[in-house]
């Protein structure tokens, strides 16, 4: 698993390198990048909202089922499922998308935790070279978290070693040149990214990365709610609570142990991501669906009658005044 979340971790830090090499830095890089990946997954997140919109509409008529089938629970499942077949609706349609966002943000941890390897793209070997003689450096001191990141410590205290024999016999010119730029890069309005929130405790300023996941997190839920809920959207399926009430405080607690440019992603996406879902929700929201439904239906009706011949007979006929009678109620 841990191959799989570094492979995916080294293909998202292209991108983000990418974005850092035009911006030259890495706050506004991973704005760029959340948007990128907001783009790429939009078909995505069309279908899950589509999904969840289906599934209010047929809302009611699964509560008449289910209080007609009030002493069959069996009986009323199947009589539910049996209405989504004829309606082609997946009511856990909207699931699977739901968890995409979590690989991505696996990806960015890996990205950003192991920056040297995964953004820069460095040797491997250099890298743990690099990393071993920063070990030996007298007086200093590691992480002192629940996790330790070692390239993000050799990132750090760069500046100060860079000029050292140990590292110009590591690193060529080129790569001690990236690196150099990449920890300026990570300071972002007078914030170290690099920085790791459980490093420095709750009473530091950066204990208010895993706030403000929170409070983005909990206040797009609620937002959320309150729009869905004039679409008939309030009863979410069984996921969708689970990310609601679950997420906000993962969210927090994973802003505590990591970087905080992967609690600046994290923000960002939660605020990019209520923009998305409030223009969404009412695009294809339950309303709009039947509406369309409607409007589909009674366009083919119209279809239909267009394909009914125009009947002609001789004046004064039983078929003729029958025929006319039928041409002059169309």
């Amino acid at each position: 698993m841990v191959q799989i979340f570094g492979f995916l971790g080294s293909l998202l830090g292209w991108i983000l390198w990418a974005a850092f090499y035009l911006i030259k830095d890495f706050g506004l890089a991973i704005i760029v990048f959340t948007i990128i990946v907001k783009i790429v997954m939009f078909p995505m997140s069309v279908k899950q909202q589509k999904s969840m919109a289906q599934t209010a509409k047929l809302s009611k008529k699964q509560r008449e089922i289910q209080e007609k089938y009030a002493n069959n629970r069996q009986l009323a499942q199947e009589e539910i499922q049996k209405m989504y077949d004829r309606e082609g609706v997946n009511p856990t349609g909207g699931c699977f998308t739901m968890f995409v966002p979590m690989l991505v943000l696996f990806g960015i941890f890996y990205a950003v935790g192991w920056p040297l390897s995964n953004t820069l793209h460095l040797n491997g070997a250099s890298v743990s070279d690099a990393v071993a003689y920063m070990n030996t450096i007298p007086g200093y001191s590691a992480s002192t978290g629940m996790y330790h990141y070692d390239e993000i410590n050799l990132l750090r205290i760069f500046p100060n070693i860079s000029g050292t024999t140990a590292i110009q016999n590591i690193f060529g010119v080129d790569d001690i040149a990236k690196i150099s730029e990449l920890y300026k890069g990570f300071r972002f309005l007078g914030i170290d990214l690099l920085a790791v929130p459980s490093d420095f405790g709750v009473v530091s300023p950066y204990f208010l990365f895993p706030i403000l996941c929170f409070a983005s997190n909990v206040g797009s839920q609620l937002i959320m709610q309150k729009v869905n809920s004039n679409n008939q959207m309030a009863q979410q399926q069984g996921c969708m609570k689970v990310m609601i009430f679950g997420l906000p405080l993962f969210s927090a607690y994973i802003a505590y142990v990591v970087p905080c440019a992967m609690a600046f992603y994290w923000i960002i996406s939660a605020v990019i991501n209520l923009f998305q879902s409030i223009v969404l929700s009412k695009i294809f929201s339950a309303a709009q669906l039947t509406a369309n439904s409607e409007a589909r239906h009674v366009a083919l009706m119209f279809e239909n009658e267009a394909k009914v011949p125009y009947v002609y007979a001789p004046k004064d006929t039983p078929v003729a005044n029958k025929a006319n009678s039928k041409n002059k109620k169309k």
